[in-house]
């Protein structure tokens, strides 16, 4: 068995010559958008990398093997499957490796594999976080457990809307896991700017993203560091709008008794179809934002 991460020949160069690379997920082709959504929107991601200055390296697992950096093939082949490729966690990866499986990786197995490669920056949509009535059914996503144990910077539009927002702050807190807003003082809540939670820390420019992304490696923590990016303020949707759909997504969720890594596809699958698909198109426009972002901290300058 192969237990080292297949670079693309495109990653391995940039990483070889120290040219800024940015990890990015695959669960979102898989199980976060409809085909050809899905499909359009990764390619999309790695064209803005590009354009603001990094190589992509979009990991996951292909018959039983680590890889960051696919082909546009590979991608389709994960868009068209969809939800049959196993949504990958960090306790998976064993397991599917052994048995030669495919797998979409999530928040968490992301970063394992991104720092296996050596890959420092990771842009995403939003992170897992503790779940609404997690007092009693203690659901709470890897995605913190791990920010807390591997040192990645995670740049995403906050937690998804469908968590409780203040417990995820406060699990980040004792996982000793930096959040910073970026030119926010509040964090976001994926698809809207504001959360009502104040930010630990702000940041106003990219190159003192980039410093602190530094400064971790640097010091060894061994933990990671969320990068909180708001959505286009174009994009955002009405609080009340995006709350009540949430709200009845959550119910119909408990009344099918749907437990789980299933939560999080349906409740983003449901929301879009209660709010006619605009935050599908909220969704899109977060990750672009996103990337373009973590591509610039990965770069470690602003653009004109």
């Amino acid at each position: 068995m192969n237990y080292n991460v297949i670079l693309s020949d495109e990653v391995r160069e940039a990483l070889e010559a120290g040219k800024p690379v940015i990890a990015l997920e695959s669960t979102i082709i898989s199980h976060g958008m409809p085909y050809p959504e899905n499909y359009k929107t990764a390619l999309a991601c790695q064209r803005i990398a590009h354009r603001h200055g990094a190589v992509a390296a979009t990991c996951a697992i292909l018959n039983g093997e680590l890889h960051a950096g696919l082909s546009d093939d590979e991608i389709r082949y994960l868009a068209e499957k969809g939800p049959e490729v196993k949504k990958v966690s960090r306790r998976d990866i064993p397991v599917v490796m052994a048995k030669g499986e495919d797998g979409a990786t999530t928040v968490a197995a992301t970063m394992f594999i991104a720092h296996l490669a050596g890959i420092k920056v990771f842009a995403t949509g939003g992170i897992g976080g503790v779940h609404r009535g997690a007092e009693t059914t203690m659901d709470i996503s890897a995605d913190l457990n791990e920010l807390g144990r591997t040192p990645v910077a995670v740049v995403c539009a906050g937690p998804k809307s469908v968590l409780d927002i203040g417990l995820t702050l406060e699990y980040l807190e004792t996982q000793g896991v930096p959040v910073v807003a970026f030119r926010a003082d509040n964090v976001p809540a994926f698809y809207t700017r504001d959360s009502g939670f104040k930010a630990p820390c702000r940041a106003d420019d990219v190159e003192e993203l980039s410093a602190m992304v530094d400064a971790m490696n640097g010091l060894g923590m061994n933990s990671g560091m969320v990068i909180v990016n708001p959505i286009p303020e174009n994009y955002e949707m009405d609080p009340d709008k995006i709350d009540k759909a949430t709200i009845k997504a959550v119910k119909e969720a408990e009344k099918l008794h749907i437990t789980g890594r299933e939560v999080t596809p349906f409740l983003l699958k449901r929301i879009a179809e209660l709010t006619d698909n605009a935050s599908l198109d909220a969704n899109i426009a977060l990750v672009y934002n996103n990337v373009r972002l973590a591509a610039l901290i990965a770069a470690g300058e602003e653009q004109n």
